[in-house]
């Protein structure tokens, strides 16, 4: 992990297409902005947890349809 201090209005490049912007410091608090093109996604930590459960469990859907559907057709058979 790179460790980085940063003030008010400085930023931080990532690559040749993305900036991290420090635009406020209150407290415990720091806001910041990303700019980045349309096709990096960038979420925040928790909802990117969420997505990737969300996969899971839908992978897991989907191996549970195609187990059923192989145990139909050697019912059929």
């Amino acid at each position: 992990m790179l460790i980085l201090s940063r003030k008010k209005n400085q930023a931080i490049h990532i690559g040749d297409n993305v900036v991290i912007t420090i635009l406020d410091v209150a407290g415990d608090n720091v806001k910041i902005g990303i700019e980045a093109p349309k096709n990096i996604q960038v979420y925040r930590s928790e909802v990117f947890k969420a997505i990737e459960e969300e996969n899971k469990k839908a992978a897991l859907a989907k191996a549970a349809t195609e187990d059923l559907a192989k145990l139909l057709e050697d019912f059929s058979s």
